[in-house]
């Protein structure tokens, strides 16, 4: 992911006023339908609302398009938070008074942990606490999403909560000099609903085998083009720091990247781009899924590669700063593979695209190993690493953290570090 060199914006963002994109019927619809236009026309896809008979559905949606900065100065900010499985994204609505600029001006809220695997019942209230605003692409205006960490009424992290430690090590003096960067790009894969089985693919059935579809153009090719690129728009609009997307090896996958970020900023561009991702997929009857390995068989499965660097591996001298990187994330692999999203043994098999979940191994312009180095990098002797290892379903405030924590904070004994060296023929 050549984005990882570009500058990156700060992480507490400020929110502008442009204009609303949510008048656009693209948000207010539950299905994708096919609007037909005159011949002189392309036909287009728009997310619209179902007809009906009583105009019902249509009278929700001129409510829906509202807009009501005329009439008021109050907002509606949609507070999110992770659930209790650690993937599972939840969200409720409450009425500011008037508009906010940052984090620190919200208050916090509570809900009902019980109901979300996170609290007993008779002890069950768990506290937001807003992180990171971005602007809303679903109700447009001045409305806000806020992504939160959730904490016990006592104000300690509840054990779901990765970002209280993220943040910690973020915050750490040496970690924070080196301004570490982040490029995530999150696969996924779009399934056809109550089947369960991918969006284009015949049900029960398959398509032809791999190959024409990564990035491919054309219906007997792509699958789901419209749900990437209105969320591309979407992530565009809230503030996100979304640098592309493309079609997957795997026809019905799909991939988008966020970055680069500094430090904690990647984790919360990550979850709400999720979200958002989970809301559009909601409207046009889709299911999203993060599984690593949807489809068993020799197809690919959907990753979460993160690519990293930091100021030293960004400067002159900076592959051997990359190189010692490499070193002590092989002493500490399984330790990340642990970490790196579940099921994912049935995605790091060695085969498409993957190396084996047991070895640890590094190379140039290698895609079939633990970490990579482009060959952009070794030539310039600087850039940064792509770690290939999680999946999908990963937490980017662990992985994120986890590498800052490997490659800038734990330091190996001088023995293990010269085994590694000579195993991985690296001279540091």
């Amino acid at each position: 992911m050549a984005q990882i060199l570009a500058a990156s914006p700060t992480c507490q963002m400020k929110l502008t006023k442009p204009s609303s994109i949510a008048s656009s019927k693209l948000w207010s619809s539950v299905v994708l339908k096919q609007k037909k236009q005159s011949s002189s026309k392309l036909r287009s896809f728009k997310v619209m609302a179902l007809q009906s008979d009583n105009s019902t559905i249509n009278r929700v949606e001129s409510l829906l398009n509202l807009d009501t900065k005329p009439f008021t100065d109050r907002i509606i900010a949609e507070y999110i938070w992770i659930g209790g499985s650690g993937i599972d994204l939840r969200s409720k609505s409450r009425t500011l008074e008037k508009p906010v600029e940052d984090p620190s001006e919200l208050p916090k809220w509570n809900y009902d942990g019980s109901s979300t695997g996170q609290a007993p019942g008779e002890d069950s209230e768990v506290i937001l606490y807003p992180q990171a605003i971005f602007r809303d692409p679903f109700r447009g205006g001045n409305n806000i999403l806020v992504i939160c960490d959730t904490y016990t009424p006592a104000g300690e992290p509840i054990p779901t909560n990765k970002r209280a430690r993220a943040a910690d090590i973020f915050s750490n003096k040496k970690v924070n000099e080196e301004l570490p960067w982040f490029g995530i790009e999150q696969e996924y894969t779009l399934l056809q609903p109550n089947v369960n089985w991918p969006l284009g693919w015949p049900v029960g059935a398959y398509p032809g085998p791999q190959g024409p579809y990564y990035c491919g153009v054309g219906a007997e090719k792509s699958w789901g083009r419209d749900i990437s690129d209105a969320h591309y728009k979407a992530c565009l609009y809230a503030g996100i720091n979304i640098s592309g997307t493309n079609g997957e090896v795997m026809p019905g996958q799909w991939e988008f990247q966020v970055g680069p970020s500094v430090g904690i900023e990647a984790g919360d561009h990550v979850w709400c781009a999720r979200y958002l991702l989970e809301r559009i997929t909601e409207q046009a009857g889709v299911v999203l899924t993060l599984d690593p390995k949807p489809i068993e068989g020799d197809w690919n499965g959907a990753g979460c590669h993160t690519n990293y660097s930091t100021k030293s591996m960004r400067e002159e001298g900076g592959f051997d700063v990359i190189k010692k990187a490499i070193l002590n994330l092989s002493l500490r692999h399984m330790e990340h593979i642990s970490a790196y999203g579940e099921g994912n043994e049935r995605r790091l098999t060695g085969k498409h695209e993957t190396a084996s979940i047991d070895q640890f191994s590094w190379g140039v312009a290698n895609r079939g190993c633990s970490i990579r180095v482009g060959r952009d990098t070794e030539k310039k002797g600087k850039g940064y690493l792509e770690d290939r290892r999680p999946a999908s379903n990963m937490d980017p405030y662990i992985v994120t953290s986890l590498l800052a924590e490997t490659t800038l904070l734990w330091e190996p004994t001088l023995e293990a570090e010269a085994l590694a060296a000579q195993k991985l023929s690296l001279k540091v």
